[in-house]
Protein backbone atom coordinates (compact mmCIF):
# COMPACT_ATOMS: atom_id res chain seq x y z
CA UNK A 1 0.00 0.00 0.00
CA UNK A 2 1.36 3.33 -1.04
CA UNK A 3 2.31 5.75 1.70
CA UNK A 4 3.44 9.21 2.31
CA UNK A 5 5.75 10.62 5.41
CA UNK A 6 4.35 13.76 7.77
CA UNK A 7 5.27 15.06 10.75
CA UNK A 8 3.81 15.09 13.72
CA UNK A 9 3.39 17.71 16.39
CA UNK A 10 5.60 15.79 18.60
CA UNK A 11 8.36 16.15 15.91
CA UNK A 12 8.57 12.52 15.47
CA UNK A 13 7.75 11.33 11.63
CA UNK A 14 4.15 9.48 11.48
CA UNK A 15 3.92 7.30 8.16
CA UNK A 16 0.50 8.59 6.87
CA UNK A 17 -0.99 5.69 4.25
CA UNK A 18 -2.88 6.50 1.47
CA UNK A 19 -6.03 4.11 -0.05
CA UNK A 20 -7.98 4.20 -2.54
CA UNK A 21 -10.00 6.99 -1.47
CA UNK A 22 -6.93 9.25 -0.57
CA UNK A 23 -5.58 8.85 -3.99
CA UNK A 24 -9.46 9.92 -5.52
CA UNK A 25 -9.50 12.66 -3.22
CA UNK A 26 -6.13 14.37 -4.27
CA UNK A 27 -7.12 13.64 -7.82
CA UNK A 28 -10.06 15.81 -7.19
CA UNK A 29 -8.45 18.07 -5.37
CA UNK A 30 -5.52 18.76 -8.22
CA UNK A 31 -8.87 18.92 -11.04
CA UNK A 32 -10.25 21.92 -8.75
CA UNK A 33 -6.81 23.61 -8.59
CA UNK A 34 -7.09 23.31 -12.58
CA UNK A 35 -10.71 24.62 -12.76
CA UNK A 36 -9.79 27.60 -10.72
CA UNK A 37 -6.66 28.10 -12.80
CA UNK A 38 -8.70 27.91 -15.98
CA UNK A 39 -11.55 30.46 -15.06
CA UNK A 40 -9.63 32.32 -12.34
CA UNK A 41 -5.83 32.45 -12.91
CA UNK A 42 -5.34 32.04 -16.78
CA UNK A 43 -8.12 35.19 -17.53
CA UNK A 44 -6.72 37.62 -15.33
CA UNK A 45 -3.14 36.79 -16.97
CA UNK A 46 -4.21 37.20 -20.54
CA UNK A 47 -5.83 40.16 -19.46
CA UNK A 48 -1.87 41.15 -17.56
CA UNK A 49 -0.56 40.78 -20.97
CA UNK A 50 -3.19 42.62 -22.71
CA UNK A 51 -2.10 45.54 -20.78
CA UNK A 52 1.13 45.53 -22.14
CA UNK A 53 0.63 45.17 -25.63
CA UNK A 54 -0.87 47.61 -29.01
CA UNK A 55 -3.64 46.79 -30.65
CA UNK A 56 -1.71 44.40 -33.07
CA UNK A 57 -0.79 42.49 -30.16
CA UNK A 58 3.18 43.69 -30.00
CA UNK A 59 4.73 44.18 -26.61
CA UNK A 60 4.85 48.07 -26.04
CA UNK A 61 6.30 47.63 -22.12
CA UNK A 62 4.45 50.23 -19.79
CA UNK A 63 3.43 52.50 -22.99
CA UNK A 64 -0.61 52.20 -22.08
CA UNK A 65 0.07 52.80 -18.29
CA UNK A 66 2.15 56.07 -19.46
CA UNK A 67 -0.45 56.83 -21.46
CA UNK A 68 -3.25 56.11 -18.78
CA UNK A 69 -2.00 58.32 -15.82
CA UNK A 70 -0.84 61.18 -18.21
CA UNK A 71 -4.42 61.97 -20.13
CA UNK A 72 -6.49 63.60 -17.13
CA UNK A 73 -9.97 62.54 -17.99
CA UNK A 74 -8.86 58.83 -17.26
CA UNK A 75 -6.82 59.55 -14.35
CA UNK A 76 -9.65 61.41 -12.45
CA UNK A 77 -11.88 58.63 -12.99
CA UNK A 78 -9.71 56.52 -10.60
CA UNK A 79 -9.90 60.26 -7.55
CA UNK A 80 -13.78 60.09 -8.39
CA UNK A 81 -14.30 56.14 -7.62
CA UNK A 82 -11.77 56.74 -4.44
CA UNK A 83 -14.02 59.62 -3.37
CA UNK A 84 -17.78 57.47 -3.96
CA UNK A 85 -16.17 54.44 -2.32
CA UNK A 86 -14.92 56.13 1.00
CA UNK A 87 -17.80 58.87 1.42
CA UNK A 88 -20.05 55.33 0.78
CA UNK A 89 -18.45 53.97 3.25
CA UNK A 90 -18.34 56.50 5.84
CA UNK A 91 -22.09 56.93 5.30
CA UNK A 92 -22.66 52.68 5.83
CA UNK A 93 -21.02 51.80 8.55
CA UNK A 94 -21.92 54.04 11.05
CA UNK A 95 -25.68 53.29 9.99
CA UNK A 96 -25.66 49.70 9.51
CA UNK A 97 -23.62 49.79 12.97
CA UNK A 98 -26.66 51.16 14.66
CA UNK A 99 -28.97 49.39 12.95
CA UNK A 100 -27.36 45.95 14.13
CA UNK A 101 -27.07 47.36 17.14
CA UNK A 102 -30.95 47.99 17.56
CA UNK A 103 -31.58 44.64 16.60
CA UNK A 104 -28.94 42.81 18.89
CA UNK A 105 -28.49 45.20 21.85
CA UNK A 106 -31.55 46.29 22.64
CA UNK A 107 -35.03 44.97 23.45
CA UNK A 108 -37.43 46.84 20.59
CA UNK A 109 -39.83 45.23 18.99
CA UNK A 110 -40.34 43.41 15.93
CA UNK A 111 -36.41 43.01 15.56
CA UNK A 112 -37.33 40.02 13.21
CA UNK A 113 -38.80 42.33 10.18
CA UNK A 114 -36.79 44.87 10.62
CA UNK A 115 -33.64 42.16 9.44
CA UNK A 116 -36.27 41.17 7.10
CA UNK A 117 -36.60 44.54 5.09
CA UNK A 118 -32.62 45.52 5.33
CA UNK A 119 -31.88 42.47 3.03
CA UNK A 120 -34.63 43.65 0.48
CA UNK A 121 -31.47 45.23 -1.32
CA UNK A 122 -29.59 42.03 -2.11
CA UNK A 123 -32.99 40.40 -3.55
CA UNK A 124 -32.54 43.87 -6.14
CA UNK A 125 -30.44 44.55 -8.72
CA UNK A 126 -28.25 47.44 -8.12
CA UNK A 127 -29.76 49.48 -11.04
CA UNK A 128 -32.96 49.82 -9.08
CA UNK A 129 -32.10 52.44 -6.38
CA UNK A 130 -31.04 54.45 -9.01
CA UNK A 131 -33.99 54.02 -11.25
CA UNK A 132 -36.09 55.01 -8.26
CA UNK A 133 -33.82 58.38 -7.24
CA UNK A 134 -34.55 59.44 -10.95
CA UNK A 135 -38.13 59.58 -10.05
CA UNK A 136 -37.45 61.09 -7.08
CA UNK A 137 -35.05 63.59 -8.03
CA UNK A 138 -34.69 63.59 -11.29
CA UNK A 139 -34.73 66.62 -14.16
CA UNK A 140 -38.80 65.87 -13.54
CA UNK A 141 -38.31 64.03 -9.88
CA UNK A 142 -41.01 64.89 -7.25
CA UNK A 143 -38.20 66.66 -5.10
CA UNK A 144 -36.01 67.81 -7.57
CA UNK A 145 -35.92 71.57 -5.88
CA UNK A 146 -34.88 69.47 -2.55
CA UNK A 147 -31.36 69.18 -4.23
CA UNK A 148 -30.71 73.13 -4.14
CA UNK A 149 -29.84 73.04 -7.76
CA UNK A 150 -27.66 69.70 -7.35
CA UNK A 151 -28.34 67.16 -9.86
CA UNK A 152 -28.61 63.47 -9.10
CA UNK A 153 -26.92 62.82 -12.09
CA UNK A 154 -23.28 62.30 -10.97
CA UNK A 155 -21.83 62.15 -7.51
CA UNK A 156 -25.03 62.24 -5.30
CA UNK A 157 -26.86 59.90 -7.01
CA UNK A 158 -24.24 57.59 -6.66
CA UNK A 159 -23.65 57.69 -2.91
CA UNK A 160 -27.15 57.60 -2.30
CA UNK A 161 -27.66 54.49 -4.31
CA UNK A 162 -24.64 52.76 -3.25
CA UNK A 163 -25.68 53.21 0.28
CA UNK A 164 -29.06 51.02 -0.76
CA UNK A 165 -26.79 48.50 -2.29
CA UNK A 166 -23.99 48.25 0.06
CA UNK A 167 -26.27 48.47 3.55
CA UNK A 168 -26.98 45.29 3.65
CA UNK A 169 -24.11 43.60 3.15
CA UNK A 170 -22.36 45.73 6.30
CA UNK A 171 -25.59 44.67 8.25
CA UNK A 172 -24.94 40.63 8.27
CA UNK A 173 -21.41 41.41 9.03
CA UNK A 174 -21.96 43.78 12.08
CA UNK A 175 -25.39 41.35 13.44
CA UNK A 176 -22.79 38.69 13.53
CA UNK A 177 -19.98 40.82 14.93
CA UNK A 178 -22.49 41.85 17.90
CA UNK A 179 -23.95 38.78 18.42
CA UNK A 180 -21.02 37.95 20.57
CA UNK A 181 -20.21 39.72 23.95
CA UNK A 182 -19.50 38.01 27.45
CA UNK A 183 -22.08 40.02 29.71
CA UNK A 184 -18.93 39.72 32.67
CA UNK A 185 -17.19 42.72 30.85
CA UNK A 186 -20.13 44.83 31.21
CA UNK A 187 -20.69 43.46 34.78
CA UNK A 188 -17.41 44.68 35.62
CA UNK A 189 -17.74 48.29 33.90
CA UNK A 190 -20.97 48.43 35.81
CA UNK A 191 -19.77 48.21 38.94
CA UNK A 192 -16.81 50.04 38.21
CA UNK A 193 -19.63 52.88 37.61
CA UNK A 194 -18.83 53.40 34.05
CA UNK A 195 -21.53 55.25 32.38
CA UNK A 196 -23.24 53.57 28.94
CA UNK A 197 -21.24 55.92 26.72
CA UNK A 198 -18.02 54.67 28.16
CA UNK A 199 -18.98 51.37 28.13
CA UNK A 200 -19.80 51.13 24.80
CA UNK A 201 -16.53 52.84 24.30
CA UNK A 202 -14.33 50.89 26.40
CA UNK A 203 -16.17 47.18 25.91
CA UNK A 204 -18.74 47.42 22.75
CA UNK A 205 -16.69 48.72 20.08
CA UNK A 206 -13.24 47.00 20.81
CA UNK A 207 -15.47 43.57 21.12
CA UNK A 208 -16.61 44.81 17.73
CA UNK A 209 -13.50 46.20 15.81
CA UNK A 210 -12.76 43.04 13.39
CA UNK A 211 -16.65 43.16 12.42
CA UNK A 212 -16.44 46.87 11.69
CA UNK A 213 -13.00 46.76 9.73
CA UNK A 214 -14.19 43.95 7.85
CA UNK A 215 -17.60 45.65 6.89
CA UNK A 216 -15.97 48.54 6.03
CA UNK A 217 -13.64 46.60 3.65
CA UNK A 218 -17.00 45.21 2.08
CA UNK A 219 -18.86 47.76 1.51
CA UNK A 220 -15.29 50.19 0.19
CA UNK A 221 -15.18 47.19 -2.51
CA UNK A 222 -18.51 46.87 -3.62
CA UNK A 223 -18.89 50.27 -4.35
CA UNK A 224 -15.73 50.95 -5.96
CA UNK A 225 -16.27 47.93 -8.22
CA UNK A 226 -20.10 48.32 -9.29
CA UNK A 227 -20.96 49.15 -12.83
CA UNK A 228 -24.90 49.61 -12.42
CA UNK A 229 -25.57 52.22 -10.53
CA UNK A 230 -22.72 54.63 -12.38
CA UNK A 231 -23.96 53.75 -15.87
CA UNK A 232 -27.50 54.58 -14.79
CA UNK A 233 -27.08 57.23 -12.74
CA UNK A 234 -23.30 58.85 -13.12
CA UNK A 235 -24.26 60.84 -15.64
CA UNK A 236 -20.74 62.91 -16.83
CA UNK A 237 -19.02 61.61 -13.59
CA UNK A 238 -16.82 59.07 -15.08
CA UNK A 239 -16.01 56.48 -12.72
CA UNK A 240 -13.31 53.62 -12.91
CA UNK A 241 -16.03 51.05 -14.12
CA UNK A 242 -17.94 52.78 -16.62
CA UNK A 243 -14.52 53.62 -18.06
CA UNK A 244 -13.49 50.37 -18.98
CA UNK A 245 -17.03 49.94 -20.77
CA UNK A 246 -16.49 53.05 -22.86
CA UNK A 247 -12.96 51.86 -23.71
CA UNK A 248 -14.14 48.75 -24.77
CA UNK A 249 -17.51 48.45 -25.80
CA UNK A 250 -17.57 52.70 -26.57
CA UNK A 251 -14.01 52.68 -28.34
CA UNK A 252 -13.24 49.15 -28.99
CA UNK A 253 -9.89 49.98 -27.01
CA UNK A 254 -9.55 46.62 -25.90
CA UNK A 255 -5.65 47.59 -24.32
CA UNK A 256 -6.61 50.49 -22.40
CA UNK A 257 -9.73 48.98 -21.34
CA UNK A 258 -7.40 45.58 -19.44
CA UNK A 259 -4.88 48.97 -18.03
CA UNK A 260 -8.13 50.57 -16.55
CA UNK A 261 -9.26 47.03 -15.58
CA UNK A 262 -5.99 46.37 -13.71
CA UNK A 263 -6.24 49.89 -11.90
CA UNK A 264 -9.55 48.59 -10.78
CA UNK A 265 -8.16 45.38 -9.14
CA UNK A 266 -5.30 47.37 -7.37
CA UNK A 267 -7.35 48.81 -4.55
CA UNK A 268 -10.01 45.66 -4.40
CA UNK A 269 -6.99 43.59 -3.91
CA UNK A 270 -5.19 46.19 -1.61
CA UNK A 271 -9.01 46.18 0.63
CA UNK A 272 -8.84 42.23 0.26
CA UNK A 273 -5.36 41.60 1.48
CA UNK A 274 -5.95 44.16 4.39
CA UNK A 275 -9.22 42.65 5.61
CA UNK A 276 -7.27 38.92 5.91
CA UNK A 277 -4.44 40.11 7.68
CA UNK A 278 -6.91 41.79 10.08
CA UNK A 279 -8.86 38.92 10.50
CA UNK A 280 -5.99 36.76 10.62
CA UNK A 281 -5.19 38.70 13.76
CA UNK A 282 -8.85 38.06 15.49
CA UNK A 283 -8.39 36.25 18.71
CA UNK A 284 -11.63 34.19 20.45
CA UNK A 285 -14.03 36.61 22.38
CA UNK A 286 -16.06 33.63 24.11
CA UNK A 287 -14.42 31.33 26.41
CA UNK A 288 -15.83 28.04 27.83
CA UNK A 289 -16.76 30.04 30.83
CA UNK A 290 -18.94 32.31 28.87
CA UNK A 291 -21.84 34.29 30.36
CA UNK A 292 -24.04 35.28 27.02
CA UNK A 293 -25.16 38.88 27.33
CA UNK A 294 -28.86 38.88 27.33
CA UNK A 295 -30.07 41.89 26.15
CA UNK A 296 -32.30 43.96 29.05
CA UNK A 297 -35.62 46.36 28.82
CA UNK A 298 -34.64 49.71 28.80
CA UNK A 299 -37.49 52.09 27.33
CA UNK A 300 -35.67 55.21 26.61
CA UNK A 301 -32.80 52.95 24.66
CA UNK A 302 -35.38 50.67 22.59
CA UNK A 303 -37.65 53.27 21.44
CA UNK A 304 -34.37 55.58 20.36
CA UNK A 305 -33.34 52.00 18.43
CA UNK A 306 -36.89 51.57 17.28
CA UNK A 307 -36.79 54.84 15.75
CA UNK A 308 -33.97 54.95 13.83
CA UNK A 309 -34.75 51.18 12.32
CA UNK A 310 -37.84 52.28 11.68
CA UNK A 311 -36.40 55.03 9.86
CA UNK A 312 -34.32 53.36 7.82
CA UNK A 313 -36.88 50.59 6.84
CA UNK A 314 -39.21 53.15 5.31
CA UNK A 315 -36.47 54.29 3.31
CA UNK A 316 -35.51 51.21 2.22
CA UNK A 317 -39.01 50.29 1.37
CA UNK A 318 -39.76 53.60 0.32
CA UNK A 319 -37.26 52.88 -2.63
CA UNK A 320 -38.23 50.17 -3.29
CA UNK A 321 -41.47 50.83 -3.65
CA UNK A 322 -40.81 54.04 -5.96
CA UNK A 323 -39.50 51.42 -8.56
CA UNK A 324 -42.88 49.38 -8.02
CA UNK A 325 -45.23 52.72 -8.64
CA UNK A 326 -43.09 53.54 -11.60
CA UNK A 327 -43.39 50.61 -13.48
CA UNK A 328 -46.96 50.79 -13.79
CA UNK A 329 -46.53 54.25 -14.72
CA UNK A 330 -48.56 55.00 -18.12
CA UNK A 331 -45.98 58.11 -19.09
CA UNK A 332 -44.14 59.74 -16.73
CA UNK A 333 -44.97 62.88 -15.57
CA UNK A 334 -47.79 63.55 -17.82
CA UNK A 335 -50.17 60.81 -17.32
CA UNK A 336 -50.02 58.65 -14.11
CA UNK A 337 -52.56 56.61 -14.59
CA UNK A 338 -52.00 52.62 -13.82
CA UNK A 339 -51.24 50.61 -16.72
CA UNK A 340 -49.66 46.98 -17.25
CA UNK A 341 -48.05 47.92 -20.55
CA UNK A 342 -44.66 48.70 -19.21
CA UNK A 343 -44.82 44.99 -18.53
CA UNK A 344 -44.98 43.79 -21.77
CA UNK A 345 -41.25 44.46 -22.83
CA UNK A 346 -41.16 43.43 -26.37
CA UNK A 347 -42.52 46.60 -26.45
CA UNK A 348 -39.42 48.25 -25.25
CA UNK A 349 -36.41 45.64 -25.86
CA UNK A 350 -36.13 43.79 -28.68
CA UNK A 351 -35.47 40.42 -26.05
CA UNK A 352 -38.70 40.78 -24.61
CA UNK A 353 -38.84 38.26 -22.01
CA UNK A 354 -36.44 36.38 -23.49
CA UNK A 355 -34.05 38.06 -21.33
CA UNK A 356 -35.70 37.39 -17.86
CA UNK A 357 -35.98 33.67 -18.83
CA UNK A 358 -32.25 33.81 -19.53
CA UNK A 359 -31.74 35.13 -16.22
CA UNK A 360 -33.63 32.58 -14.72
CA UNK A 361 -31.88 30.04 -16.32
CA UNK A 362 -28.15 31.57 -15.50
CA UNK A 363 -29.34 31.44 -11.79
CA UNK A 364 -30.50 28.39 -11.99
CA UNK A 365 -27.80 26.36 -13.52
CA UNK A 366 -25.09 28.76 -11.76
CA UNK A 367 -27.08 27.66 -8.40
CA UNK A 368 -26.89 23.61 -9.39
CA UNK A 369 -24.08 23.32 -10.55
CA UNK A 370 -22.10 25.74 -8.28
CA UNK A 371 -23.31 24.47 -5.52
CA UNK A 372 -22.02 20.87 -5.99
CA UNK A 373 -18.86 22.76 -7.21
CA UNK A 374 -18.25 24.81 -3.98
CA UNK A 375 -19.72 22.24 -1.64
CA UNK A 376 -17.15 19.45 -2.86
CA UNK A 377 -14.18 21.62 -3.26
CA UNK A 378 -14.73 22.55 0.21
CA UNK A 379 -14.77 18.81 0.92
CA UNK A 380 -11.28 18.63 -0.48
CA UNK A 381 -9.52 21.80 1.01
CA UNK A 382 -11.31 20.68 4.12
CA UNK A 383 -11.27 16.58 4.55
CA UNK A 384 -8.16 15.77 2.59
CA UNK A 385 -5.12 14.15 4.03
CA UNK A 386 -1.91 15.29 4.23
CA UNK A 387 -1.06 17.12 0.59
CA UNK A 388 -0.42 19.87 2.26
CA UNK A 389 0.73 22.18 -0.62
CA UNK A 390 -2.12 21.40 -2.82
CA UNK A 391 -4.50 21.85 0.03
CA UNK A 392 -2.80 25.69 0.74
CA UNK A 393 -2.78 26.09 -2.78
CA UNK A 394 -6.44 25.45 -3.49
CA UNK A 395 -7.86 27.18 -0.20
CA UNK A 396 -5.49 30.65 -1.37
CA UNK A 397 -7.48 30.10 -4.97
CA UNK A 398 -10.88 29.97 -3.99
CA UNK A 399 -10.42 33.20 -1.79
CA UNK A 400 -9.27 34.65 -4.52
CA UNK A 401 -12.79 35.66 -6.80
CA UNK A 402 -13.39 37.96 -3.41
CA UNK A 403 -10.81 40.36 -4.65
CA UNK A 404 -11.87 40.35 -8.45
CA UNK A 405 -13.85 42.57 -9.22
CA UNK A 406 -16.97 41.41 -11.84
CA UNK A 407 -16.03 43.98 -14.68
CA UNK A 408 -12.49 42.72 -14.20
CA UNK A 409 -13.40 38.83 -14.28
CA UNK A 410 -15.81 39.30 -17.27
CA UNK A 411 -13.12 41.36 -19.48
CA UNK A 412 -10.53 38.82 -18.40
CA UNK A 413 -12.74 36.48 -20.24
CA UNK A 414 -12.83 37.96 -23.40
CA UNK A 415 -9.67 37.78 -23.58
CA UNK A 416 -8.53 34.74 -22.70
CA UNK A 417 -11.83 32.71 -23.99
CA UNK A 418 -11.56 34.38 -27.34
CA UNK A 419 -7.67 34.13 -27.76
CA UNK A 420 -6.84 32.55 -31.41
CA UNK A 421 -5.64 28.82 -30.27
CA UNK A 422 -7.79 28.60 -27.66
CA UNK A 423 -9.25 25.24 -26.91
CA UNK A 424 -12.13 26.81 -24.58
CA UNK A 425 -13.15 29.19 -27.36
CA UNK A 426 -16.06 27.48 -28.18
CA UNK A 427 -17.62 28.67 -24.69
CA UNK A 428 -17.26 32.02 -25.97
CA UNK A 429 -20.93 34.11 -26.18
CA UNK A 430 -22.48 30.71 -24.79
CA UNK A 431 -24.97 31.28 -21.56
CA UNK A 432 -22.10 28.18 -20.42
CA UNK A 433 -19.68 30.99 -20.58
CA UNK A 434 -21.64 33.21 -18.16
CA UNK A 435 -22.56 30.47 -15.61
CA UNK A 436 -18.95 29.78 -15.36
CA UNK A 437 -18.04 33.41 -14.78
CA UNK A 438 -20.75 33.57 -12.43
CA UNK A 439 -19.51 30.34 -10.34
CA UNK A 440 -16.40 32.09 -10.21
CA UNK A 441 -16.99 35.57 -9.33
CA UNK A 442 -18.98 34.07 -6.06
CA UNK A 443 -16.98 31.18 -5.39
CA UNK A 444 -15.53 32.82 -2.05
CA UNK A 445 -18.58 33.49 -0.12
CA UNK A 446 -20.11 29.98 -0.53
CA UNK A 447 -16.33 27.97 -0.04
CA UNK A 448 -16.51 30.47 3.37
CA UNK A 449 -19.88 28.60 4.51
CA UNK A 450 -19.37 25.46 3.47
CA UNK A 451 -16.12 24.75 5.33
CA UNK A 452 -17.38 26.08 8.21
CA UNK A 453 -20.12 23.90 8.20
CA UNK A 454 -17.44 21.59 7.32
CA UNK A 455 -15.41 22.41 10.59
CA UNK A 456 -18.20 21.89 12.90
CA UNK A 457 -17.50 17.56 12.15
CA UNK A 458 -15.13 15.95 13.81
CA UNK A 459 -12.79 14.21 11.25
CA UNK A 460 -13.63 10.83 13.33
CA UNK A 461 -16.80 10.58 11.08
CA UNK A 462 -14.02 9.56 8.10
CA UNK A 463 -12.01 7.52 10.43
CA UNK A 464 -15.04 5.15 11.24
CA UNK A 465 -15.66 5.15 7.95
CA UNK A 466 -12.83 4.17 6.85
CA UNK A 467 -12.03 1.45 9.42
CA UNK A 468 -15.96 0.11 8.83
CA UNK A 469 -14.79 -0.62 4.91
CA UNK A 470 -17.26 2.21 4.02
CA UNK A 471 -15.80 4.11 0.70
CA UNK A 472 -15.76 8.22 0.77
CA UNK A 473 -18.13 8.41 -1.66
CA UNK A 474 -21.13 6.32 0.39
CA UNK A 475 -19.85 8.40 4.07
CA UNK A 476 -20.25 11.56 2.10
CA UNK A 477 -23.79 10.84 0.60
CA UNK A 478 -25.22 9.15 3.59
CA UNK A 479 -23.10 11.57 6.32
CA UNK A 480 -21.80 14.53 4.95
CA UNK A 481 -24.38 16.23 2.90
CA UNK A 482 -27.26 15.40 5.12
CA UNK A 483 -25.32 16.90 7.99
CA UNK A 484 -24.67 19.84 5.90
CA UNK A 485 -27.61 20.29 3.91
CA UNK A 486 -28.68 23.92 5.59
CA UNK A 487 -25.66 25.07 4.40
CA UNK A 488 -25.74 23.67 0.90
CA UNK A 489 -28.96 25.65 0.66
CA UNK A 490 -27.26 28.72 1.88
CA UNK A 491 -25.31 28.35 -0.66
CA UNK A 492 -27.32 27.92 -3.49
CA UNK A 493 -29.40 30.34 -2.55
CA UNK A 494 -26.51 32.68 -2.47
CA UNK A 495 -25.30 31.94 -6.07
CA UNK A 496 -29.08 32.00 -7.84
CA UNK A 497 -29.97 34.99 -6.30
CA UNK A 498 -26.41 37.01 -6.88
CA UNK A 499 -26.70 35.50 -10.30
CA UNK A 500 -29.93 36.55 -11.29
CA UNK A 501 -29.02 40.13 -9.90
CA UNK A 502 -25.41 40.49 -11.29
CA UNK A 503 -24.88 42.81 -14.25
CA UNK A 504 -21.35 43.72 -14.03
CA UNK A 505 -19.99 40.03 -14.17
CA UNK A 506 -22.07 39.49 -17.26
CA UNK A 507 -21.88 42.83 -19.06
CA UNK A 508 -19.04 41.75 -21.43
CA UNK A 509 -20.06 37.97 -21.96
CA UNK A 510 -23.59 38.29 -23.35
CA UNK A 511 -24.42 37.69 -27.05
CA UNK A 512 -27.67 38.49 -28.70
CA UNK A 513 -28.99 34.85 -27.85
CA UNK A 514 -28.28 35.07 -24.32
CA UNK A 515 -28.87 38.97 -22.91
CA UNK A 516 -30.09 38.76 -19.09
CA UNK A 517 -32.56 40.99 -17.24
CA UNK A 518 -30.08 43.19 -15.80
CA UNK A 519 -28.69 43.84 -19.04
CA UNK A 520 -31.82 44.58 -20.42
CA UNK A 521 -32.22 47.08 -17.36
CA UNK A 522 -29.82 48.91 -18.59
CA UNK A 523 -30.51 48.89 -22.43
CA UNK A 524 -34.26 49.80 -21.59
CA UNK A 525 -32.86 53.07 -19.21
CA UNK A 526 -30.37 54.16 -22.28
CA UNK A 527 -33.68 54.06 -24.61
CA UNK A 528 -35.42 56.29 -22.79
CA UNK A 529 -37.86 53.36 -21.29
CA UNK A 530 -37.58 54.23 -17.35
CA UNK A 531 -40.31 52.89 -16.33
CA UNK A 532 -39.94 49.18 -17.90
CA UNK A 533 -36.19 48.95 -16.79
CA UNK A 534 -38.43 49.69 -13.37
CA UNK A 535 -40.71 46.86 -14.05
CA UNK A 536 -37.37 44.56 -15.18
CA UNK A 537 -36.16 45.24 -11.92
CA UNK A 538 -39.41 44.55 -9.97
CA UNK A 539 -39.64 41.13 -11.97
CA UNK A 540 -36.45 40.33 -10.65
CA UNK A 541 -37.17 41.36 -7.31
CA UNK A 542 -40.19 39.15 -6.89
CA UNK A 543 -38.07 36.08 -8.06
CA UNK A 544 -35.59 36.69 -5.70
CA UNK A 545 -37.63 37.18 -2.78
CA UNK A 546 -39.67 33.49 -4.13
CA UNK A 547 -37.09 31.63 -4.22
CA UNK A 548 -35.60 33.23 -0.77
CA UNK A 549 -39.43 31.78 0.67
CA UNK A 550 -39.09 28.27 -0.82
CA UNK A 551 -35.45 28.37 0.58
CA UNK A 552 -36.61 29.17 3.82
CA UNK A 553 -39.47 26.69 3.51
CA UNK A 554 -36.95 24.09 2.49
CA UNK A 555 -34.89 24.66 5.74
CA UNK A 556 -37.45 24.26 8.10
CA UNK A 557 -38.71 20.92 6.49
CA UNK A 558 -34.87 19.40 6.40
CA UNK A 559 -34.60 21.06 9.99
CA UNK A 560 -37.27 18.76 10.79
CA UNK A 561 -35.85 15.52 9.06
CA UNK A 562 -31.73 15.81 8.95
CA UNK A 563 -31.23 18.01 11.57
CA UNK A 564 -33.00 16.85 14.82
CA UNK A 565 -29.57 15.58 16.45
CA UNK A 566 -28.85 19.36 16.66
CA UNK A 567 -31.60 19.59 19.58
CA UNK A 568 -31.46 18.37 22.74
CA UNK A 569 -34.15 16.00 23.56
CA UNK A 570 -34.91 16.16 27.98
Amino acid sequence: MAASVLSGSTGKRQVLRLDRDDWLMRLLLLLLIGWLAVTLILPLGWLLIKSFQDASGKFIGLHNYVVYFSTPALFESLWNSLFVAIVTTLIVIPWAYLYAYGLRRTCMPVRGFFYAVAMIPILAPSLLPAISLIYLFGNQGFFKAALMGESIYGPIGIIVSQVFYCFPHALMILVAALSIADARHYEAAKVLGASPFRTFLTVTLPGTKYGLISAAFVVFTLSITDFGIAKVIGGRFNVLATDIFKQVIGQQNFQMGAVVGFVLLLPAMVAFAVDRWVQGRQVALLSSKVVPLVASPQRGRDWGFLLISGLTALLILSILGVSVWASFITRWPYNLSLTLANYDFSNFDTDGWRSYWNSLELATLTAVFGTVLVFIGAYLTEKTRGFGLARGIAQFMAMLPMAVPGLVLGLAYIFFFNAPGNPFGFLYATLAIMVINSITHFYTVGHITATTALKQMDREFEAVSASLKVSLVRTFGRVTTPICLPAILDVSMYLFVNAMTTVSAVIFLYSSQTRVASVSIIHMDEAGFTASAAAMSVVIVMTSATVKALHWVATYMLEGKTQRWRHRRD
